[in-house]
Parts: structure tokens; sequence; C-alpha cells
């Protein structure tokens, strides 16, 4: 059976997931290394559905201690209780909790609150602030001076890498074949990746059967999140 190369490095995340350091994500994986030693209170990152970014924050969030918090339209925050008793801040899916307009000037005196106290947010986005069409003047300028990362879905070679891994942590080993359907079928997500693999392992040990394309077919057939 020919081997697939493994290209990436590994970190601990959450506790018993596997975080994937790769090419698309790395200059992220460096500023966050960086904390608390960025030079603005925000640190923006924003990339498409799937490319990781919600995973990365929580694995920000496990080392320092942050609170997370689920950007949703309208979403109104309260400094003080925001920024009670922890260093930083999350808000996953910032752009969305701007949608409505309403929070625009919730978000620049929580900005502003972590300036004055010496703390950080971390904002998670699909796209770059400079499309978020803020209309606060003051909210805008800040955000547009705070360093932002752009992360990439993973390609082929880091996707066939992951799962090729996940496999291999699970002691199973997989034909070449099985990753490259999985690669023209599956969401291109490490997340997916994950669930993929959990399903099919948990499938093939229900059936007692090897992990092949047929198992797949139906696998991904009867799933509603790969």
């Amino acid at each position: 059976m020919s081997q697939l190369p493994l290209p990436l490095g590994y970190r601990a995340a959450l506790g018993r997931e596997d975080f994937l350091v790769a090419p698309g994500n790395e200059e992220a994986v460096a500023w966050l290394d960086r904390w608390p030693d960025w030079p603005a209170p925000a640190l923006l990152l924003h990339g498409p559905a799937g490319c990781g970014k919600s995973h990365l924050a929580q694995v920000f969030a496990a080392s320092s201690g942050a609170r997370v918090i689920k950007g949703t339209p309208g979403l109104v925050l309260h400094p003080p209780a925001v920024l009670d008793g922890v260093q930083a801040v999350v808000i996953d899916d910032a752009d969305r909790a701007l949608e409505a307009g309403v929070a625009e000037g919730s978000l620049f005196h929580l900005y502003n609150a972590a300036k004055e106290a010496g703390k950080h947010l971390l904002l998670t986005a699909r796209r770059p602030a400079s499309s978020w069409g803020i209309r606060l003047p003051d909210l805008s300028s800040r955000l547009h001076a705070a360093p932002a990362v752009a992360i990439s879905p993973p390609d082929d070679a880091v996707m066939a890498a992951v799962l090729v891994k996940m496999f291999a942590d699970r002691q199973l080993r997989i034909g070449t074949e099985v990753i490259a359907y999985l690669l023209r079928h599956m969401e291109r997500s490490f997340a997916a990746a994950r669930a993929v693999v959990d399903a099919a392992d948990r499938l093939s040990l229900a059936e007692r059967r090897a992990i092949t394309i047929p198992l797949l077919k139906r696998l991904l057939g009867q799933s509603d999140v790969l």
C-alpha cells in the first residue's frame, strides 16, 4: 500500500483534538502564539466557512483563558461584564454580529475598554473588516488599524495528510483510493475530516468491515453533516 506524505505539524487542541498547522493557517498560528505581545488591542482572523478559523479561536481560548462569544446579528456587548476576569475575549463570527448595524457602538466601546485595561480581542469573520460595511467611522478606523490575517481552506495535499493522520491515530490503514474518494466528495474542512473519520471508524466496527469506497458511499449518502 502506497504511503502519503505528512508535511504538517501538530499541536494539542481543546484537550483531545489535534489542531493541524498547515500553510494556510501558519501565519495565524504565529500571531496567536505571540499573544499577549500584539501591537494593537485586536487581531482579526478571516476566511471562508470551513477553513478552521473557529477551531483556531477555540485553541487560543483554551491556551489563554479567553472568554468566547458567538457573533449573532444585533449582539450587544457590555464591556465590564465581557472583560471581567479574563485577559482576552474571542468574538467568533464578528461580522455576523454587525450585520444588523446595532452592534457597532457596542463593539466600539468594548474595543476602547479592552485597550484601556491592557486586554485583547480576537475577532473571526468570513471576510476582512473592509467588507463588513461598518458605518461608525471610529470603529472602522480601529479595526482597519488592527492586524488581520487571512486563513485559506486546506488544499488537496493538506486534506490528504489530515485524513491519513486521523485514520492512523485510530490505527486504521487506508488505501490511497479511499483518500482520493473523500477528497472529491467531502466538505473541505478539518471539522468535516474529523467527523467523517469518526463515522467511518464506527460504521466499520459495527459491520466488521474494512473502510472501503462502497462503505464511504453509504456513509456520505446517509450523513447530513459531512
